[in-house]
């Protein structure tokens, strides 16, 4: 016979009902925290601990669990209440009418009764109650100059499950009762993983589109700090746009970029031959939190003038001190400077916009690489379509990126986020979860390039 479960359903709305009966859950408290406050009032009813199946819908997880009338929530297999589990045997009761044994002396040997034989087992071989104790063995010693053999002293922390109903019940029990990262959280620590994997050497890779406007700068911003908030080293990004490029205003703000030393790339240029240190260096970069930024040149009469041998040049100064560098290349591939970028990339993003202009141009840039030599850094690209302008529904989205799919290692969509289409800085704290999650699968997939 099985007990009765009350019911709890969590929609992907945020509503919750608990035994068919929606709830409203107080300001500043998640459905699943109000659920169980619910479940807790049962408990105290009933006077004991009352059975739940959740559901949750936004998830798809199920689970079975029992809330207490303190509030207190634990995880169950299976419903409770089964009468077909076996119990453990119980041990047979000392005869109440029975003499209590008391101890007599060691008769001698001759009197001693024989010990009994094959035929008769006698009492302690049925229940040996006194049976006697073997000697511990003594423990063996380590032999010194052997194989090290490795011996974990502390038993590793369960991972902390961090949303749905199991980061509920997480933090419902203050941590009691852990039932692990759900299946969305453990793509999460994926992701994670991928992206601070420890790198030997020094890897770049390009960012460029042959159209403007469509994602470019902010991808290269928000894919930068994602890399420098998992990664343990720093990242650096480099401003080689000819259009007076903004990487560092998109990174920084406006505000604060005005009122930091006005260092960009034409200065590293002039000065190249006086840096021979990343102390040095530093002082010509700009630092949005860990990301170290190399501004592009304001002044249009010189941001065009940067050239392939230039840029070589720079990459070199800082591939000695970053394993890592992004480098914004603005718009366009026939750029002089082009010709130092794209041989020594390790990797390419091409990005892309959902407007039919926007898709044709990112084939065509994937199309001309192959006709020019760069075949594998075409195969290998990783292709960024950001929903920016938020196009009709006459656009057909999902044949734009099957179309780019077929042209590329990867695809990647950015959804439409008002944080980052203003133009404005871009800041990991403003943007969606949904932006965050693409820019972590970019950072992910561009260092998987790397291995």
């Amino acid at each position: 016979m099985e007990l009765g479960a009350t019911k709890v359903e969590v929609f992907a709305d945020g509503k919750v009902s608990v035994g068919g009966e929606a709830i409203s859950p107080p300001a500043g408290r998640d459905p699943y925290t109000a659920a169980i406050a619910v479940l807790a009032e049962y408990a105290k009813s009933s006077g004991g601990p009352v059975l739940a199946e959740a559901t949750d819908h936004a998830n798809g997880q199920q689970g079975h669990f029992q809330v207490y009338p303190d509030g207190r929530a634990e995880p169950v297999a299976a419903p409770v209440g089964r009468t077909d589990v076996p119990s453990a045997p119980a041990v047979p009761p000392r005869p109440t009418d029975a003499p209590a044994a008391t101890p007599a002396a060691t008769p001698p040997a001759a009197e001693q009764p024989a010990a009994p034989g094959p035929a008769d087992p006698g009492p302690a071989a049925s229940f040996p109650l006194h049976a006697p104790l073997a000697a511990p063995a003594e423990p063996a010693l380590q032999p010194y100059g052997g194989a090290h053999v490795e011996t974990q002293f502390v038993r590793p922390d369960r991972p902390r499950p961090t949303s749905g109903l199991r980061g509920a019940v997480y933090s419902a029990t203050g941590g009691f009762v852990n039932l692990g990262p759900s299946s969305k959280d453990q793509d999460e620590a994926e992701l994670e993983r991928r992206i601070a994997r420890p790198l030997s050497g020094s890897f770049n890779t390009a960012i460029l589109s042959l159209k403007g406007g469509i994602g470019k700068t902010s991808t290269t911003v928000g894919v930068g700090m994602i890399l420098a908030e998992y990664r343990g080293d720093h990242p650096c990004a480099i401003d080689a746009n000819p259009d007076s490029g903004d990487l560092a205003e998109r990174a920084l703000g406006e505000m604060l970029y005005q009122k930091v030393k006005p260092r960009t790339v034409t200065d590293i240029v002039r000065d190249l031959d006086r840096i021979t240190s990343l102390t040095t260096l530093t002082d010509y970069m700009h630092h949005a939190n860990r990301l170290h930024l190399v501004a592009g040149e304001q002044d249009p009469a010189l941001s065009d003038a940067l050239t392939a041998a230039e840029y070589l040049r720079i990459k070199h100064l800082v591939s000695q001190y970053y394993s890592v560098t992004l480098t914004d290349c603005g718009t366009g591939v026939s750029h002089p400077a082009m010709a130092g970028v794209l041989p020594e990339a390790t990797n390419l993003v091409i990005a892309s916009g959902y407007a039919v202009s926007g898709a044709k141009r990112a084939r065509n840039t994937l199309q001309w690489l192959a006709d020019h030599g760069y075949e594998n850094l075409a195969r290998n690209a990783i292709v960024v379509v950001t929903d920016k302008d938020q196009v009709s529904s006459r656009v057909n989205k999902r044949a734009i990126e099957e179309h780019l799919a077929g042209y590329c290692r990867q695809l990647i969509t950015v959804p439409h986020d008002r944080a980052v289409a203003d133009g404005d800085r871009v800041s990991l704290d403003k943007i969606s979860a949904s932006t965050r999650r693409a820019y972590k699968e970019i950072a992910a997939a561009i260092v998987d390039g790397y291995v």
